[in-house]
């Protein structure tokens, strides 16, 4: 396995994304995961009875 190849960028040689798109997923990812907890809550809070005090 080769570990080395000099015709590689520094970008390249870090696997840095110049356009961010890792960022983009994670803010979405997170964006999903927050949208999903609400519609859960959301369907667990309209399902319980009211309280008979």
């Amino acid at each position: 396995m080769e570990t080395y190849d000099p015709q590689k960028t520094a970008t390249e040689t870090r696997q840095a994304s110049p356009r961010k798109m890792n960022a983009r997923v994670l803010v979405f990812s997170l964006i999903g995961v927050i949208v999903a907890f609400a519609v859960i809550y959301l369907v667990y809070s309209i399902a319980m009875p009211a309280p008979t005090t």
